[in-house]
């Protein structure tokens, strides 16, 4: 497993992270959304020069000119619902990927506590693809874990590029740990140290999918 952090050095991304985190844009559900898919484009700029390309005989207007082209086989996923414009900014980039979503959630306990549910799984056949998950987060990492898990029921890939923006520290370690041997790359922009007893990120931003889409019950 590798890990890139795409905001070292310091860049326009680093922008559009303190809107997001900013409590004041917050209230712009629309600026927010905005954001989370300008992020994708930038992720999807940065994972495309690791893909493997090809030259290929293109015919202009007024002769031919010979242009690098992708090979790879590609399927963007999300975890729904906070990374469907994570998700959307890399498809406009990555757009003749296939797609596929898993739907994964927190169910609290009584005492506080909470388990990861996997509760909907839709997906191409990714044998000897490369995939693309996105989830804007990664507090425990055990939702991008059980995703993982989940999307191997529709075949096994060639590589897997998982994408966050805010990452724990400990997410981190644990995403590297369990993963080290697997053919995976974790893209993230910006590492927070601290995982509070709620397991939500500090600072962070909140919570991604309700800033986006509004608040659920």
């Amino acid at each position: 497993m590798e890990i890139k952090q795409i905001n070292q050095p310091v860049s326009i991304l680093s922008t559009f992270v303190a809107e997001m985190r900013d409590v004041e844009i917050q209230n712009d559900p629309l600026r927010f959304r905005r954001n989370l898919e300008r992020i994708g484009e930038i992720f999807a700029y940065e994972i495309s020069k690791t893909l493997t390309y090809k030259p290929r005989e293109i015919t202009t207007p007024l002769g031919t000119a010979t242009e690098w082209l992708p090979q790879e086989k590609l399927v963007v996923t999300s975890i729904l619902r906070a990374g469907v414009p994570l998700h959307n900014g890399l498809l406009n980039y990555f757009d003749r990927a296939e797609n596929g979503f898993v739907s994964a959630f927190r169910k609290y306990t009584e005492d506080g506590e909470f388990d990861i549910h996997i509760e909907y799984i839709s997906a191409p056949d990714l044998n000897g693809k490369t995939v693309i998950m996105a989830d804007p987060m990664l507090a425990t990492g055990s939702s991008l874990e059980l995703a993982y898990k989940a999307i191997l029921a529709n075949g096994q890939p060639e590589h897997v590029h998982l994408v966050s923006i805010v990452a724990s520290q400990a997410g981190v370690d644990y995403i590297s740990e369990i993963f080290e041997d697997e053919p995976i790359t974790l893209w993230l922009a910006v590492v927070d140290e601290e995982l509070n007893a709620k397991s939500y990120i500090v600072p962070g931003i909140g919570d991604a999918g309700d800033l986006a889409y509004g608040p659920k019950l």
